[in-house]
């Protein structure tokens, strides 16, 4: 009896080992291939639970999502010289699960291929473009030229690139500080050109308006000259017109000017003789213009004696005479 019990127990063991190693399941995110003896016998990719030959056959298991690749920084040479230290990854699919596993074997196989084949895409792309299509919207259709290279060589791995993207490209520390001497040295080129064109307007603005005020003084003394001039032609004309009407008024009126100026002066001392031509109006009336002897006489009234010689007139005289 318990010999029999101790053969089930067996049989059923054997059984349950038969069967776990006949059953195997494949979720969403995996993909299966079942091999016997290292022959690829089938290609599984939709989920649920799928049966294999025990002890004979085995499934490797692949992912279905989408992986990444991160390569190690390369540095690429641009078409203008330029040396850039580019970082980049990859993101991948395993599409053709046989060609996969037949090619490179595993993932971690086929990181390492697609992080040389990105690297040599990179540096074959860059070599044909500036920096500044690097840095400027360009950039898109370069990675889009690197992103087609590179699958082109993963298809041999089965394997189809998602996307290759540029995570960071910049100059070496040396190439760097030689750009930036170089970008130092062209701004304050710039802005010494700047300064000497702002002085060269500046003087051609001060020279321009120096010209405009010379000339608006000269026009303005050329008219103030003209004004003058037609002012003096004026008061002559006036002064003549007056003069031609009547010429003993004008002599008498300056002669007093005459005596105003010259005596004036309490101190005045003259020493002319009594017959001088200067105290002519200072004997009497005959010196005197007819106009204004017949102006200041009223009607019936006599004419005026003769005046007697002034205080300073006789006091000269009197010298004259000593």
């Amino acid at each position: 009896m318990n010999r029999k019990l101790v053969a089930l127990g067996v049989v059923l063991v054997a059984l349950i080992l038969v069967g776990s190693a006949s059953v195997f399941t494949v979720s969403e995110t995996q993909q299966a291939l079942v091999l016997q003896f290292g022959e690829t016998k089938r290609v599984i990719q939709e989920p649920g639970l799928k049966l294999k030959v025990p002890f004979i056959q085995n499934v490797v298991m692949l992912d279905r999502r989408v992986l990444d690749v991160d390569p190690p920084v390369e540095s690429a040479i641009l078409a203008d010289q330029k040396r850039l230290e580019v970082d980049a990854y990859a993101r991948y699919r395993i599409a053709n699960p046989l060609l996969f596993f037949q090619t490179v074997g595993n993932e971690f196989n086929a990181e390492q291929r697609l992080a040389t084949v990105v690297n040599s895409s990179l540096r074959r792309v860059l070599g044909n473009v500036t920096l500044l299509a690097v840095l400027s919207q360009e950039r898109a259709k370069v990675m889009t030229d690197i992103r087609s290279q590179v699958n082109q060589e993963a298809q041999r791995f089965g394997i189809e690139i998602v996307d290759v993207r540029i995570r960071r490209a910049d100059l070496p520390d040396q190439t760097s500080q030689a750009v930036f001497a170089r970008m130092r040295s062209e701004r304050e080129r710039e802005a010494a050109e700047a300064r000497a064109q702002g002085q060269e307007q500046a003087q051609q603005i001060r020279s321009r308006a120096e010209r405009e005020r010379t000339v608006i003084l000269a026009e303005a003394q050329r008219d103030a000259q003209v004004l003058r001039g037609e002012g003096d032609n004026q008061a002559i004309r006036i002064l003549a017109e007056a003069t031609n009407r009547n010429p003993d008024f004008y002599t008498f009126y300056r002669s007093l000017q005459a005596y105003r100026e010259s005596l004036g002066a309490t101190d005045t001392t003259m020493v002319l003789t009594p017959d001088s031509d200067f105290f002519r109006y200072f004997g009497g009336t005959e010196g005197l213009p007819k106009s204004l002897l017949e102006g200041a006489r009223r009607p019936g009234q006599p004419a005026p004696r003769p005046a007697a010689p002034a205080p300073q007139a006789q006091q000269g005289q009197q010298q004259g005479q000593q």
